[in-house]
């Protein structure tokens, strides 16, 4: 019964660490598409 207990406490322990890169991942998608937008509005005014 230990060593399940112990298994479950590793697998949540992986899940909760791949949510958190995961939406870390996320935010700097956002961050990225908010970046190549601004870049790309930017490049229209200059161009005008």
């Amino acid at each position: 019964m230990r060593s399940l207990l112990y298994l479950v406490a590793v697998i949540l322990i992986i899940g909760w660490l791949v949510g958190f890169f995961v939406y870390s991942a996320a935010g700097l998608i956002h961050v990225l598409l908010i970046l190549a937008v601004v870049s790309l509005i930017l490049g229209v005014i200059q161009r005008a």
